[in-house]
């Protein structure tokens, strides 16, 4: 979420919406957003018991967390670029791929 943070200005400028979700508590989200001064809205899917993270195969259920992962949506709905794990900690791929569609 930290750099996420670090490049919301620019996935602003590239006409993008940026949403965390988390399978925390809204509670606990709105800690860990105000600890980071995270900016952009965090969503919570505590409450029907990580359905969102699970749907999206991102639920690790040995260890009951889920795993980190950056998707890029369109305007359409539809997934254009996934990251996932290590990957998604830099978000230098997703942000380059908002720059390149809105100056396509």
């Amino acid at each position: 979420m930290r750099n996420l943070q670090a490049n919301y200005k620019k996935l602003e400028e590239a006409d993008t919406q940026v949403v965390g979700v988390s399978v925390d508590s809204p509670f606990a989200n709105k800690a860990f957003a105000d600890s980071l001064n995270v900016t952009f809205p965090i969503a919570s899917d505590w409450f029907d018991e990580g359905a969102t993270t699970k749907a999206y195969g991102l639920w690790n259920e040995k260890n009951r967390v889920a795993r980190r992962a950056t998707f890029l949506v369109g305007k359409d709905g539809k997934i254009e670029e996934i990251q996932a794990d290590r990957e998604a900690v830099d978000p230098t791929k997703v942000v380059t791929a908002c720059e390149r569609k809105k100056h396509g």
